[in-house]
């Protein structure tokens, strides 16, 4: 862990919840499908920065390559595969 001071690394940790908590937020109340995979995937890379903090490096690249590299990719794709041409 790069962060020595054990009150830094809580101020860090609290601060890195919290942007997980306002992506998650914003996943739900987000009107466009796009905007919440984009905020999908900051939840998920906020996820691994906490894996990251609590010395869990492994877990964190797991988390990105599969959950931000993987899924949020896939969801991407199946929305732009399966919208319509509005024809007027």
């Amino acid at each position: 862990m790069l962060l020595t001071n054990p009150d830094l690394g809580l101020f860090v940790f609290i601060i890195i919840g919290a942007a997980a908590v306002f992506c998650s937020l914003m996943v739900v109340h987000a009107k466009n499908i796009v905007h919440s995979a984009v905020y999908l995937a900051g939840l998920m890379i906020a996820l691994a920065a906490m894996f990251i903090t609590l010395n869990a490096e492994f877990v964190a690249s797991i988390q990105v390559l599969v959950y931000v590299g993987a899924v949020v990719t896939l969801i991407l794709f199946t929305i732009m595969l399966t919208r319509r041409s509005e024809v007027p």
